[in-house]
């Protein structure tokens, strides 16, 4: 279940501790093996895997997929711009992302028939549906697991003592914790590592320093201490990682943005999302598989905070383009812009797929919505069509995958749904789509429900 929220937005020692030491003392699964699939699979070209989760519900009209000949009640209030991609015209309010459309694909033809964000999210977090569709259920033990859980399951990180990190969550749907984020029926032991709001990173790094009462002598007697009441302890890798990651100074390092050139800080931007990207790109350094930012951690934090765009998700139900002009699409262009130059500047993107998603799109009709804050018009959720962005590990810069019809309301052609595209990840990975992962009980289950969109790879 659900780690708490801390106020200061920070995972504590003990949080470092529950997320890698309950494999280390082996109270909650038996130790089975995942099967994964032989090497060379897929497309293999990916070391690492980088997810920025636009929650709430990023409209395809308003971004990726305008519809200046539609009427203005479909259009919207905003212009296009030219990319140096002919067929591409992105909104006027992404200028940065549009002088780079060379360096990423658009994938316009996104399509589930789920309308809620909590079971949506899980959709999009996990690759498969939940048994309650169109609802906000809370986190079970039962879910499924999140797809970083997955990737642990079949292939545990060597470079990094944990496999999957979800930076700037948890993730909040609306104001409860979102499902989809956690180990589900794999147990604890298989969640991704939590960290909360990053701007902090003096206080970030603390929280992985041992208490001055335990030095590393200390620690040390603690483990042999534990490998006596438990002799399977020491031969455990995951074990292992749980006391790497308190008495590691490399996993210290890279959890310190404090060691960033200002310049770059301040260009990737000194908020909560900003940072959160300059994390994943930090973390991709240190050799984390599997990466989710939340861009935004929660759907419509606006409603209580106004006045914060930290607090703003992309559930515009009314003030759209207010919010997106002033809140949404400007710090979007300017961080995700950062991050996909940073990347390519380093020659990283060569080895990591970047996926830039939401739980579904919006509707393409302009109304008031009287039972939600606001006066101006917005629009509705809609999963019948919507927008991803995709980069690096071979995917064809510039390319447009998928077509929406002239209303951006369903796909034209090529529909794909969250599976396929979960599938298109871990295939980037080298990990094929027929690929199976069991539970405690030793019961298979396929990693990933859909196909993988191949065409959108060289």
């Amino acid at each position: 279940m659900p780690a708490a929220i801390h106020n200061s937005g920070l995972p504590s020692r003990r949080d470092w501790l529950r997320i890698g030491v309950p494999a280390a003392i082996g109270a909650l699964l038996p130790r089975v093996q995942g099967k994964p699939s032989p090497e060379g699979e897929g497309f293999g070209r990916a070391k690492s895997v980088v997810v920025i989760f636009t929650s709430g519900g990023q409209s395809q009209l308003d971004t990726w997929d305008p519809k200046p000949n539609a009427p203005e009640e479909i259009r919207g209030a905003f212009r296009t711009i030219q990319t140096r991609n002919p067929e591409l015209r992105v909104c006027e309010h992404l200028p940065r992302m549009a002088e780079i459309a060379n360096r990423y694909a658009i994938l316009r033809s996104m399509t589930h028939d789920d309308l809620d964000h909590g079971s949506a999210c899980y959709l999009a977090l996990t690759g498969q549906h939940h048994p309650r569709k169109s609802s906000n259920p809370p986190p079970r033990p039962t879910d499924f697991p999140a797809l970083g859980a997955v990737l642990k399951r079949l292939r545990t990180a060597k470079e990094f003592p944990h496999t999957a990190v979800h930076v700037n969550g948890p993730l909040l749907a609306p104001k409860e914790v979102s499902p989809g984020q956690y180990g589900g029926f794999l147990g604890r032991a298989y969640e991704p590592a939590e960290l909360g709001n990053v701007t902090d990173t003096d206080r970030l790094v603390e929280s992985l320093n041992l208490p001055s009462d335990v030095p590393a002598d200390r620690l040390a007697s603690r483990r042999d201490l534990l490998a006596k009441l438990d002799p399977g302890t020491n031969a455990d890798p995951l074990a292992r990682k749980a006391f790497e990651l308190v008495n590691a100074p490399r996993v210290q390092a890279a959890f310190d943005l404090d060691r960033e050139p200002e310049k770059l800080r301040d260009r990737y931007g000194r908020h909560r999302s900003g940072q959160a990207c300059l994390m994943a790109r930090r973390l991709v350094e240190a050799g984390v598989p599997w990466l989710t930012v939340f861009f935004n951690h929660g759907i419509r934090g606006q409603d209580d905070h106004p006045d914060d765009t930290d607090e703003y998700g992309w559930d515009t139900h009314n003030d759209v383009f207010d919010s997106l002009k002033t809140h949404l699409l400007p710090r979007f262009d300017h961080s995700v812009s950062a991050f996909l130059e940073d990347m390519g500047s380093r020659g990283l993107l060569e080895t990591t797929l970047v996926v830039v998603m939401g739980e579904f799109g919006r509707a393409p009709l302009v109304a008031v919505e009287k039972n939600f804050a606001g006066t101006s018009p917005g629009r509705k959720h809609w999963g019948a069509c919507y927008t991803v962005l995709l980069a690096g590990a071979g995917v064809v810069p510039g390319a447009l995958y998928g077509k929406s019809d002239r209303f951006a309301a369903y796909p034209a052609n090529d529909p794909t749904t969250p599976g396929d595209l979960a599938a298109t990840m871990f295939s980037a990975l080298g990990i094929s789509p027929d690929a199976h992962y069991t539970d405690a009980t030793d019961r298979p289950y396929r990693a990933v429900a859909g196909s993988p969109v191949t065409k959108l790879f060289r």
